[in-house]
């Protein structure tokens, strides 16, 4: 037995000693744990169960998802909640998979130094919203968020919005050519009053249609911004899943 222990340990020795020899062990270690777990997935049609009633961001609301990556909001709202008791009675019910399919990146977060915003869609009014955006402390009186009064007065910029939905597409979200070529028209219509909302509804259904910041025609980054945040969450009919109840 002693004998077998010692030329254990001598062999063992080489790799002690000679790092190269180390870490090729550990990426060889390494690399067949990666094949298990990665290769499976090539041989799935798809690994995010299909659920009813996601569909790609309408322009408006793409536009205000690059205004929320653009300013941070991420290091502090997660958009992930998680399958636990406590999270799903704060929150609602837990996120599915597919309710991130669209989103490159996906905008899980890290932290919470604020609430989590996966269920935020209809919570608040667009009041509400615009007023939090101006001044955080008007309506939540102990928040540290910092403010964005420059969003109300910042007319959007939809010069670019066709492009970023043909980028899109070429990663996957179903955004058809008739969808890209109404981008500017169905961002316009979908931010302001008393326009022709037909083509929209049938290229988004559920798409909500309104002068979300109150600037009448203009279009503003806020206008965009509130659209994104008030679709949170609304997508999805949660009674078709399991009820929040029922978590463990």
């Amino acid at each position: 037995m002693a004998t077998q222990g010692s030329s254990f340990w001598s062999k063992h020795a080489i790799f002690e000693k000679h790092s190269y020899w180390l870490t090729i062990g550990i990426l060889f270690v390494v690399s067949i744990g990666g094949i298990v777990e990665i290769a499976p997935l090539f041989y799935l049609k798809n690994t995010i169960e299909k659920v009813e009633g996601m569909r790609p961001y309408t322009p408006l609301e793409l536009a205000g998802r690059n205004i929320y990556v653009r300013e941070g909001c991420y290091n502090c709202h997660s958009q992930m909640i998680r399958p636990l008791r406590d999270e799903v009675e704060r929150y609602g019910h837990y996120s599915l998979a597919a309710e991130s399919m669209y989103d490159h990146p996906f905008q899980w977060g890290s932290k919470r130094t604020g609430p989590d915003l996966a269920r935020v869609g209809g919570k608040y009014s667009d009041q509400w919203h615009l007023e939090h955006l101006k001044n955080p402390r008007a309506v939540v009186p102990a928040s540290i968020m910092p403010a964005y009064p420059w969003l109300a007065k910042t007319r959007l910029n939809t010069k670019h919005i066709a492009e970023d939905m043909r980028v899109l597409s070429i990663m996957g979200v179903p955004y058809t050519e008739e969808m890209i070529e109404a981008a500017e028209a169905d961002l316009k219509a979908q931010a302001t009053t008393d326009a022709d909302t037909e083509g929209l509804d049938s290229r988004y259904p559920k798409a909500v249609a309104r002068d979300f910041a109150g600037n009448g025609d203009k279009v503003t980054e806020a206008d965009a911004l509130i659209a994104y945040l008030q679709m949170l969450g609304t997508l999805v009919d949660f009674k078709l899943y399991d009820n929040q109840a029922n978590v463990r």
